[in-house]
């Protein structure tokens, strides 16, 4: 269970950040200058080309040289940086390419006259983000965060490469321990798919709460 305890971990943690990120990253891409729009299309292009587990050993490995090579160099002592940080910041650096995308086109969605009207009486931008971008995208962006939220919870295991105690490393140990490996393995893909209903539910009254006011399916025909 502890495994399981640490996979959850990570992926609330990568999804959180990944979605602040992904914010940042889509106002970019919409509103930003050229070159900040420039250097978000590389970020987004690369990290969705490259295969995430190239992703993890690099930025695993390489991130955290690269952090203690910047504070040898400012003069500071090297540090030990824990497995869940950076596997938490690993995951959320794939997850913001990928949540920048779904949120783009969550705000592109949004009936324009909305935002116009909001500008007309004199938002500003943080109220109008807040006040009527926020809430008139989240019916759009949540089965797309959705799905990056259950990838999340698999990619965990890709961290079992790099020696950090998740579900999959714990079922791995536990099966070349006892060689029980079929009996382990069906049990971790038990409890992934146990949490993926679980998740499946929570979204599902996430999305009904976001869409509350709005005409539903049937009546729209």
């Amino acid at each position: 269970m502890v495994g399981l305890l640490h996979s959850i971990e990570i992926a609330l943690g990568a999804t959180c950040l990944g979605l602040l990120i992904g914010t940042g990253g889509a106002y970019g891409k919409l509103y930003g200058g050229p070159v900040v729009r420039d250097l978000l299309a590389v970020y987004t292009t690369v990290v969705r080309a490259v295969p995430e587990l190239v992703l993890i050993l690099l930025l695993y490995y390489a991130g955290t040289d690269l952090i203690n090579q910047a504070l040898t160099a400012i003069g500071y002592q090297r540090i030990d940086i824990s497995g869940l940080a950076a596997g938490i910041a690993v995951l959320g650096f794939v997850q913001g390419a990928y949540s920048t995308e779904v949120i783009r086109g969550a705000i592109l969605a949004i009936p324009q006259g909305q935002i116009e009207a909001a500008r007309a009486y004199g938002m500003s931008p943080g109220l109008l983000l807040r006040r009527i971008t926020l809430p008139a995208m989240l019916p759009f962006a949540i089965p797309g965060l959705a799905n990056l939220w259950l990838i999340a919870t698999k990619d965990t295991a890709l961290l079992a490469v790099v020696g950090f105690y998740e579900l999959a490393l714990a079922t791995r140990q536990a099966a070349g321990v006892t060689k029980a490996y079929f009996t382990f393995f069906f049990a971790a893909g038990v409890l992934y798919l146990l949490l993926s209903l679980f998740s499946n539910l929570i979204i599902g009254r996430v999305e009904a709460w976001s869409r509350r006011g709005m005409p539903s399916l049937k009546e729209a025909r």
